[in-house]
């Protein structure tokens, strides 16, 4: 895969019609994707995992420059949200995940003669639908 630019990692957020909002290119970021098994042992049994059967989780960790304020008022109101916010995570040539996404950490930092960044952490919160492809 060749290098791209920040729009090859994008954060978007479902605008409640159906729609997604982009709210960032992230400058850089981690995207976890892991799958877990599920143990079910008792009290009469020795370690016992369910077969065939796994648990998936997706962790994002980002730092990035808001397109704008509106985008930055989005992700805040996530932040804060009940219920968990529906959003998109957009991987250039990889394809999109979306699902429900606790924004488990929020930061801002700026520079007095610089550009407000944030770093964000996002969690799973239940199943993530993968649509393979994606945009260049």
């Amino acid at each position: 895969m060749s290098a791209k630019k920040g729009r090859a990692l994008l954060l978007r957020i479902e605008d409640g019609k159906g729609s997604f909002v982009t709210i960032a290119g992230l400058r850089a970021g981690l995207l976890t994707l892991e799958n877990g098994a599920i143990d079910i042992t008792d009290p009469t049994t020795r370690s016992e995992l369910l077969p065939g059967q796994s648990v998936g989780h997706v962790s994002l960790s980002g730092a990035g420059i808001f397109k704008d304020a509106a985008s930055a008022e989005l992700l805040l109101a996530a932040y804060f949200s009940e219920p968990t916010p529906t959003l998109q995570l957009v991987v250039a040539n990889v394809g999109a995940l979306t699902g429900f996404f606790d924004v488990s950490a929020l930061d801002f930092t700026g520079e007095r003669d610089g550009e407000t960044t944030f770093t964000v952490r996002l969690n799973s919160a239940a199943d993530v639908a993968v649509t393979q492809g994606g945009a260049e």
